[in-house]
């Protein structure tokens, strides 16, 4: 570790053949959190008795679960063998392949990549898709095995996947150890020496790239850039190229840890710039930051347009609460590009948001950042995809919420004639895994409606399985299930292909006669029976009773399709009869009766939020 605090830092001004800007990419639990631990270490950005793991995953959300959620930037002083001090500015980037766009933003930010594999676990389908990203922004890529530590470890074998699979020269290899910090400056040397430095002029019109910002109550937007071209500091008058709104500059700085002022950003570095922006909407990820004054003749190439796959609605537990879910999904959008949100209602529900998610996981992290950091109690509709619908008249359809469903008016007729054609989403999914577990795999895909499957066998005990799924069978608890039989060492990632044909039905949940629309599902008919007696049974065991029977009921259109029964409580209004004829009973009883059709007929029933969640679960594990 770093012997001497380097207090040439502050100081020194780096020219840009002197910086280097890189990240590190990985398949999730590969240590690539513990490996950006042991750089910011050996920099000597933080003593010893400050330390704590996972520095850089400020969230405790991030901790409890032990992965990176929201990509984080620090800058690392170096001085590097050949006697020069150099300025490394590291993107931390998440995992999980719900997270990929933040991975592709912080690579549009760099000039080369860490690519880390598991020395015991090798090559993995995260892995390979974090390559083909790297490739396609032509970056430096340098590969990296981490844990030779472990009993378990076969470099050789990861070096023969490294070849074979990945496509690159096993000979430009690099080995470490994070957790012992064991090759931590040989890595160090490799980014000096391979990644090429930045391009730009600090003389050219500024341009800087927005791929991160953040909303403080006090000082507004603070806006996370890499500058392309050009020179920001403070008191300049900057533009956002998209919306043309122009703001002054208040502060700049470079990130170490916590926020570092510096005078000035100049070309080739990675900072923030904070300028009062108390309009959220102002900034949009992916936007080009320059001046108004000088302004760059082009914005700079955006992120990928990224698309959310699964949708679902969120509403605030008590109406008072919508204006504080409206502030705080606004805040909320800043720190996650992907997310996506508009105004929706609901019957049941009331007023609330239809949101956007790049997957079930980034669903639940949105719904329990929304619950901690901003103090909201939140209900979700169950998650839907986006099917297509082509109606008689030949027009096209997107829907990507059941109560969007069309001609709902025909469909309670039982006249499905005015949609011509469904048609759902699949997507091609990889999973790299054992060849031990190779049946439940076939099986568990073949459940899920798979198809058009291909089989490589990447090394003698080793398959790359390849299944085209429909999407909405993925969403719910298929990585789950994925990694329980393969007992978490196969690795799943997919990609979207196109749509495809089939018999969707509306699949509404009814109780107390009542229609739930949040709990309403757009499903193949075949597998409405099913979910439907298993929404059921699943709502029985959270609806507490009531003093009247309650009747949960799945119906497609006026045909009721499965039903179960709630039990009413029952009070004895016969114990006080100790003799006499036996129609005193019945008449005590027909009144009881009476006054449970009546309460019936007037109740309603509260359905608690964690009956809403237990829908969204299929089979037991």
């Amino acid at each position: 570790m770093r012997r001497e605090a380097l207090s040439w830092v502050t100081e020194w001004e780096p020219m840009i053949q002197n910086i280097r800007n890189f990240s590190i990419i990985a398949h999730i639990d590969h240590g690539k959190s513990t490996l950006a631990d042991r750089l910011i270490q050996y920099a000597g950005l933080v003593e010893e008795r400050n330390f704590r793991n996972q520095i850089l995953d400020n969230m405790e959300i991030e901790r409890e679960r032990g992965i990176t959620i929201k990509s984080q930037a620090v800058t690392l002083p170096y001085r590097a063998g050949d006697g020069k001090d150099y300025l490394l500015n590291l993107i931390d980037t998440p995992g999980h392949v719900d997270f990929s766009y933040e991975v592709s933003r912080a690579l549009a930010s760099c000039e080369g990549v860490l690519l880390l594999i598991d020395a015991a676990q090798g090559v993995q389908a995260q892995t390979i898709a974090n390559l083909y990203l790297a490739m396609e922004n032509n970056l430096e890529i340098i590969p990296v095995i981490n844990k030779i530590d472990l009993p378990t470890a076969d470099v050789d074998r990861v070096l023969e996947q490294i070849d074979g699979e990945l496509g690159l020269d096993p000979a430009f290899h690099l080995k470490c150890s994070a957790k012992e910090r064991v090759g931590i400056e040989e890595i160090l040397e490799a980014i000096v020496q391979k990644i090429p430095p930045p391009r730009g002029s600090p003389e050219s019109p500024l341009a800087a790239l927005i791929f991160d910002a953040q909303y403080d109550s006090f000082r507004g937007t603070i806006v996370h850039c890499r500058v392309f071209e050009g020179t920001v500091k403070k008191g300049d008058l900057i533009r956002f190229v998209s919306n043309q709104a122009a703001h002054q500059v208040e502060e700049v700085g470079r990130f170490s840890l916590r926020r570092e002022r510096m005078e000035e950003l100049v070309a080739g570095e990675v900072g923030y710039v904070i300028a009062g922006i108390k309009t959220i909407s102002d900034v949009r990820i992916g936007d080009t930051l320059t001046l108004d004054t000088r302004p760059c003749e082009k914005p700079l190439p955006g992120f990928k347009d990224i698309k959310p796959v699964v949708f679902s609605s969120i509403y605030p537990i008590t109406s008072d609460d919508y204006e504080d879910l409206s502030a705080a999904l606004e805040k909320y959008k800043l720190n996650d590009a992907a997310f996506t949100y508009q105004k929706d209602s609901s019957v049941a529900l009331g007023q609330g948001f239809r949101c956007g998610f790049l997957g079930l996981l980034h669903l639940e992290i949105v719904q329990e950042r929304l619950e901690r950091e901003y103090n909201l109690s939140i209900i979700l509709s169950v998650p839907s995809v986006r099917y297509r619908f082509t109606l008689k008249d030949g027009s096209l359809v997107d829907v990507d919420n059941p109560v969007h469903y069309p001609d709902r008016a025909s469909i309670l007729k039982a006249d499905r004639a005015s949609i011509l054609k469904a048609e759902e989403p699949y997507i091609r999914a990889t999973m790299i895994l054992p060849d031990k577990y190779l049946g439940g795999i076939m099986k568990l895909c073949t459940d899920r409606r798979g198809g058009n499957s291909k089989m490589n066998y990447l090394g003698p005990r080793r398959v790359e399985l390849i299944y085209e799924l429909p999407l909405g069978e993925v969403i719910y608890d298929f990585y789950d299930r994925f990694k329980s039989l393969t007992q978490g060492y196969g690795s799943f990632d997919y990609d979207l292909i196109d749509y495809r044909e089939s018999e969707l039905v509306l699949l509404d949940i009814l109780v107390n006669g009542d229609k739930v629309d949040a709990l309403s599902q757009i499903l193949p008919r075949d597998h409405a029976r099913p979910r439907a007696l298993q929404a059921c049974e699943r709502l029985k065991e959270e609806i507490p009773r009531q003093a009247f029977r309650v009747a949960i009921q799945g119906a497609i259109g006026a045909e009721i399709i499965a039903r179960t029964t709630i039990s009413p409580y029952r009070k004895d209004v016969t114990a006080k009869c100790y003799g006499g004829d036996i129609t005193r009973k019945r008449k005590l009883l027909e009144k009881q009766k009476e006054g449970k059709r009546r309460m019936k007929m007037i109740g309603s029933v509260t359905i608690p939020q964690s009956a809403f969640l237990a829908v969204l679960k299929t089979e037991s594990n």
